[in-house]
């Protein structure tokens, strides 16, 4: 979250000019990760019987670095910040500690468009909305009126002379059908072309979707979520993020001399939950390096760091952490038990055959020392 010289604003109009003569190249390193949810088990985890307090921050401890090293870092945020009672789920509210952990932890940008958007309601949105802009953390995906989205979306991202749109939709609210004036960006191909476009006036050099699709606990994308791809593509989006299945899907972008083109990412996976099970007790975050060279903007590099929830019992309750794979798979001993770190093995050995045999244009990454590198197997 270097946001020092990196200014998030809804409409942009403070990027600052192109300067006449050689400039250097200007990077932009932006990081997403998948759904951050909030279970039961999770809710009972933060709180503090003595206090009644929730705090969620050790949530993140091990995970910290690699958020706050990305200029501008963006999660799915899938549950409301309805107020209590306090649910997991199926009507997710979780307590407003989480979005200051969120905030605390690096992350400049929360999603809201999802399929549990409208868990509590239209007072859900509006006030899930209210504490998120508190906390001055940048959202898209719902808004308080269908007036207010024609006014601040896109969500555009300013970078010295560079000007990036988000946008994010989801497939549907669950059946919960949102009564006005609350809006839920929903699936829509045509709208989406037209914000696309507007997104172009507005000067964006590289538009961004942010979309909640696809099937639950499958590996490998629908049908529906290629055609939606397909779609999007030819309205001229330039990167497409996924989420949703929570599970890793495969990653792929097309790699030439003039940089990474048409990336999609098909699902994230869990970024933290209470889901246990193989394959969903992990996921992956994104880094994507954006670099702007005279008045072009293209993408330089694209990465992908696998993460598991690691959820030891410490002074007789479970805890949940978020770790970097590839820093903690040659230290078994840290772990609390074998069971442990076995599982954490089995969630990596899948992940990578399943990104090395259907991905393609990503490669495995970390951070050593505040520096991003290749990962060595």
């Amino acid at each position: 979250m270097r946001l020092l010289k990196t200014i998030l604003t809804l409409a942009c109009l403070s990027c600052a000019p192109l300067i006449l003569g050689q400039e250097p190249d200007t990077v932009l390193t932006l990081l997403f990760t998948g759904d951050i949810m909030g279970h039961d088990g999770q809710i009972a985890s933060a709180r503090n019987d003595s206090t009644g307090t929730y705090e969620y921050d050790s949530v993140f401890r091990y995970i910290t670095p690699f958020i706050s090293s990305a200029d501008v870092a963006t999660g799915n945020l899938e549950v409301t910040l309805g107020g209590p009672p306090y649910k997991g789920y199926p009507a997710f509210s979780s307590p407003d500690e989480l979005a200051v952990a969120c905030r605390n932890a690096g992350f400049d940008i929360l999603v809201t468009a999802n399929n549990h958007s409208a868990d509590r309601g239209p007072k859900g949105i509006f006030r899930t909305l209210r504490v998120l802009g508190s906390l001055g953390i940048r959202h898209t995906g719902t808004w308080i009126s269908p007036e207010e989205r024609d006014i601040i979306s896109p969500l555009m991202i300013c970078h010295e002379s560079m000007r990036i749109a988000l946008l994010a939709y989801t497939y549907g609210t669950n059946g919960i059908v949102v009564p006005p004036p609350a809006t839920v960006a929903y699936i829509d191909t045509i709208r989406a072309a037209t914000d696309i476009r507007r997104a172009e006036l507005l000067g964006a050099d590289l538009t961004i979707i942010f979309i909640h699709w696809g099937i639950e606990y499958d590996t490998i994308p629908s049908a529906e979520q290629k055609k939606t791809a397909a779609a999007l593509r030819r309205a001229g989006a330039d990167i497409i993020i996924g989420s949703h299945p929570h599970v890793v899907q495969p990653v792929a972008a097309e790699r030439d001399s003039a940089g990474i083109r048409n990336p999609v990412v098909w699902s994230m996976g869990n970024f933290v939950s209470n889901q246990r099970t193989r394959r969903r007790d992990g996921g992956i975050m994104i880094r994507l390096d954006i670099t702007a060279k005279g008045d072009t903007a293209f993408i330089s590099d694209a990465g992908y760091v696998l993460t598991w929830v690691y959820t030891p019992v410490e002074n007789g309750k479970k805890k949940f952490y978020i770790l970097p794979c590839a820093e903690f798979e040659k230290k078994p001993e840290l772990f609390q038990s074998s069971g442990h770190y076995d599982s954490m093995m089995l969630y990596v050995k899948d992940a990578r055959r399943l990104l090395d045999n259907h991905g393609s244009g990503f490669r495995e990454m970390t951070l050593t020392d505040g520096k991003w590198i290749g990962v060595t197997r």
